[in-house]
């Protein structure tokens, strides 16, 4: 996989579920499902979304709903066809699409 490609990123709370697990556990389950060519989450130390409620790992001000973000890296038909599921998944945050150019893709040896 190199080239132009498409970048899906999800942006979430770390409290945010699906049938009482993780959703970030359920959407990289789905799409490890879909065939799609990998996923990586990520845990924010801070940030804030739509309620501009700020979520911060500080210890003055601990929160449990910390930022979460789901990279997901794909040919953009592929990843248009995983949409679908995501709306059933997504109650609030944030999905993006954009082209990104891969310029290294490799796995490990086995």
């Amino acid at each position: 996989m190199d080239g132009l490609h498409t970048r899906l990123t999800i942006y979430l709370g770390e409290d945010d579920h699906w049938h009482h697990k993780p959703l970030y556990h359920e959407i990289v389950r789905r799409a490890r499902d879909a065939g799609l060519a990998g996923a990586s989450v990520l845990r924010g130390v801070e940030g804030y979304g739509a309620s501009s409620l700020i979520h911060t790992t500080r210890i003055l001000s601990l929160s449990e709903d910390l930022p979460v973000v789901i990279v997901i890296i794909d040919e953009e038909a592929k990843l248009r066809a995983f949409l679908p599921q995501l709306d059933e998944l997504i109650g609030q945050g944030l999905v993006t699409l954009d082209q990104v150019e891969v310029v290294r893709h490799v796995g490990r040896a086995e």
